[in-house]
């Protein structure tokens, strides 16, 4: 069975053409604040589903990509589709299910200390971070205001992430993650539901719907 795999970066965001609004900027205390408010909202919702659309550049290589997605959470809960792959998590196990192969890889799951876990999206800044205020924008008309995101722990593979918040509803609307291989990686989302009804089936992979699949379980 080939690799699979399982690394996630996923940040809620939307995404539209923008200008400099402003060049207030606070201090790191201040964006603290402001990221509080945010992740209280957030911490509130029992369920979220969002559709995302996912871009990829890297100047260098030329690389320039974009895929489309859905992101479910409920809970310490996480389910991500992509084009040709699918990430299933209760919690505990954790399946990636490659498509065109008709093959998953069965894991227990444990959050990636290099990596952004959907289940932690909303309080990842919370520790390992340094955070200052940047400026602020005007977007559709909405002001957004960018805040700046640096790992304390300098193994991480990225080493930069720029969240733009809606101030007005304290909603991260885009956000985008700088890695050390020069990939930026931009996450945009398209259509979002909070507070709705998903099953815990939702984040199991059944076998029963994907006849003939290739189960690689390494617990």
């Amino acid at each position: 069975m080939k690799h699979i795999t399982t690394s996630l970066l996923i940040v809620l965001l939307t995404v539209s053409s923008f200008s400099v609004f402003s060049q207030a900027k606070g201090t790191p205390a201040q964006a603290k604040i402001f990221l509080d408010g945010v992740s209280k909202k957030y911490k509130s919702f029992k369920t979220i589903k969002a559709n995302f659309k996912l871009a990829i550049d890297n100047a260098a290589s030329k690389i320039k990509e974009e895929k489309k997605g859905l992101l479910v959470l409920k809970a310490n809960k996480f389910r991500v589709e992509m084009d040709n792959q699918e990430i299933s998590c209760d919690g505990k196990t954790v399946w990636t299910y490659a498509k065109d192969a008709n093959e998953v890889q069965v894991n227990n799951y444990e959050a990636n200390p290099n990596g952004i876990s959907p289940a932690d999206i909303f309080t990842m800044y919370e520790k390992g971070f340094l955070y200052q205020m940047g400026d602020v924008i005007k977007e559709a008309g909405k002001d957004l205001q960018m805040i700046e995101l640096t790992p304390t722990d300098k193994t991480k593979n990225y080493f930069k992430i720029k969240l733009f918040i809606d101030k007005a509803a304290q909603s991260i609307v885009r956000s985008k993650i700088f890695d050390k291989n020069g990939n930026v990686y931009t996450y945009s989302v398209m259509q979002f539901s909070s507070n709705i009804s998903i099953e815990d089936a939702t984040f199991v992979f059944d076998s029963k719907k994907h006849p003939g699949v290739d189960i690689n379980d390494i617990r």
